[in-house]
């Protein structure tokens, strides 16, 4: 009997493959073009995803038992064509959680020491130049920072910030009164206009889509930074981007985008302002080993018949359960 085929769009660390490889074969996708996603998806027993799928990928004839997403977030599935056609699909929560919290903590780092502009001027030009940034450098001691979802990662940099710097840490989520008694919860117009960094953890959602609106920066002390570790459609970059232009606000980090990769005529990439990382927040070697072996784990659980342990369509198991059995 041939072994189930399980299709990577992307390679993942090999712990997770050779987890996988013990159960079946391992495909990993030449590009992540949506031609050959939905080319390659057609023979595909589990598809592993860490690519954006094209909209119509499940339009197509396909014999898929289950997607695993290799990390959090579902923007990158089409998440309705699942459900509609009882397709289960699982997510690896809380493993990337210590990497993407330790990024932006770092960034606020960066934003206040600049560092990385007094490494560069310390080489390129002098050592007064370098010096003269000091000039505007602040600590973290003291401030207020403000988290938009205080889940996993949210509530890491709670801790981080609280714990570690004594800083005074407001948070905003849909049930305020689950937060930890070390943060205090605001509503998201109190939040932007009384902290000093916004550090965004939220989920996309329709009410989290251009959340960072002109009104809300509007909000913003002119001394504010704004670190962007979500979505890129969180935030309206042509808004943003006349903010950090005019100085309106102090600066941001980001490692998201509305369209990704970051096209290189994009104006971000002209101010001095901003610091850029290529959705990079989450990536660590040990976060990468424990989000492919966390997905290599649920990939096995599909392939056995068994409920994954991180299902997050669950309304759809006991129709997929039939027609696993049917087709037995």
């Amino acid at each position: 009997m041939a072994r189930p085929k399980v299709l990577l769009t992307n390679p993942i660390d090999p712990s997770g493959a050779h987890i996988i490889g013990e159960v079946a074969d391992v495909v990993v996708a030449p590009d992540a073009k949506p031609e050959t996603l939905c080319r390659m998806v057609a023979d595909a027993d589990v598809l592993v995803v860490r690519s954006h799928l094209p909209a119509d990928t499940f339009a197509r004839p396909h014999r898929l038992r289950g997607v695993v997403r290799h990390g959090v977030g579902l923007d990158m599935i089409p998440m309705e064509a699942a459900t509609a056609q009882a397709i289960p699909v699982a997510n690896v929560p809380a493993v990337n959680a210590e990497a993407v919290a330790e990024y932006c903590i770092s960034g606020m780092l960066l934003l206040t020491r600049r560092m990385h502009r007094l490494d560069r001027d310390l080489r390129a030009t002098d050592w007064s130049a370098s010096r003269e940034l000091t000039d505007d450098a602040t600590e973290l001691f003291g401030r207020t920072v403000g988290i938009v979802g205080v889940g996993n990662v949210g509530r890491r940099v709670a801790e981080i910030c609280h714990a570690g710097f004594r800083m005074r840490v407001l948070g905003n989520q849909r049930r305020l009164g689950a937060l930890p008694d070390f943060v205090t919860g605001v509503d998201v117009d109190t939040l932007f206009r009384e902290s000093d960094f916004i550090v965004l953890n939220c989920p996309l959602t329709p009410e989290t889509t251009n959340l960072v609106d002109a009104s809300r920066i509007a909000l913003m002390k002119r001394t504010a930074f704004i670190v962007n570790a979500s979505r890129g459609q969180v935030i309206n970059e042509d808004v943003l981007v006349a903010a950090l232009r005019v100085r309106r606000i102090a600066g941001a980090v980001l490692d998201v985008y509305r369209e990704q990769p970051l096209r290189r005529d994009h104006p971000f990439l002209a101010l001095d302002n901003v610091i850029l990382t290529p959705h990079a927040a989450g990536i660590t070697q040990e976060s990468m080993r424990r989000m492919s072996e966390g997905a290599a784990q649920e990939v096995v659980r599909l392939l056995a018949g068994e409920r994954p342990v991180n299902l997050v369509n669950p309304e759809v198991w006991d129709k997929h359960m039939e027609r696993e059995r049917g087709a037995a």
